[in-house]
């Protein structure tokens, strides 16, 4: 005799709304990670411009051409939505800002301080 089990099957993902504070959590990963992966790159850069007149001119050959920038305005938002998510987890680590409203306003500033940055990266501020 089979046994009925309530179970849901199939269970579609994208049917269940994201929180913010569950998509500022998400984006910490990717700039955590985004960090990471192109410091190898960056020491690089540095590396060959630190070399001398002439490694500084491929360096700024290099980092001048149109994907450079969008490589720079992605960097650009990682590095803010980081460093202003970490902020955030540090004040929760001392409950701060542990309430559901608080916590929702938190995340909200996390992404618009990670919007200013790739702004600022757009603009060419950081080049």
């Amino acid at each position: 005799m089979p046994v009925q089990t309530d179970r849901p099957v199939n269970l579609d993902l994208f049917r269940f709304r994201l929180p913010i504070v569950g998509i500022s959590s998400i984006a910490h990963r990717i700039s955590g990670v985004l960090l990471f992966l192109f410091i190898p790159v960056l020491l690089w850069l540095l590396d060959l411009s630190l070399r001398g007149e002439a490694g500084f001119a491929r360096a700024a050959e290099a980092a001048g051409g149109w994907f450079a920038w969008l490589v720079s305005i992605v960097l650009a938002w990682a590095l803010f939505h980081h460093l202003a998510a970490g902020i955030r987890y540090l004040l929760i680590d001392v409950d701060v800002g542990v309430e559901k409203e608080q916590a929702r306003l938190s995340a909200k500033v996390v992404l618009a301080v990670g919007l200013v940055g790739a702004i600022l990266g757009l603009l060419g501020v950081f080049v």
